[in-house]
């Protein structure tokens, strides 16, 4: 487990410096072809993100869908179990209360 966390943070470190580099060459002008490919990478990434989400979303109805029939069920089960209340009995009568004086 320890070694795993050290492997992500570098990777994250990692990914972080090679970032923090593009930026500055970029920002400084050096490499001017740079600029229309880093557009269209984030572009593409955009469409990526935008087709994950709805893939996401489609999940998540699915999955609504599904616990909502899976309790629509239990509640049905559970009626089935419930013994069948009798009809009316027949009534006792109350007894009166005295008339307070």
């Amino acid at each position: 487990m320890n070694r795993e966390v050290v492997k992500c943070g570098l990777f994250l470190l990692g990914g972080i410096a090679i970032g923090a580099i593009g930026a500055t060459v970029v920002s400084r002008g050096k490499l001017k072809g740079i600029k229309p490919i880093a557009s269209d990478l984030l572009s593409r990434g955009y469409d990526v993100r935008e087709k994950v989400l709805e893939k996401v979303d489609a999940a998540r109805e699915d999955i609504s869908d599904v616990l909502a029939e899976a309790q629509a069920k239990s509640e049905e089960r559970r009626s089935d179990k419930e013994p069948v209340l009798q009809e009316a009995a027949p009534a006792q009568p109350a007894a009166e209360k005295p008339a307070a004086a």
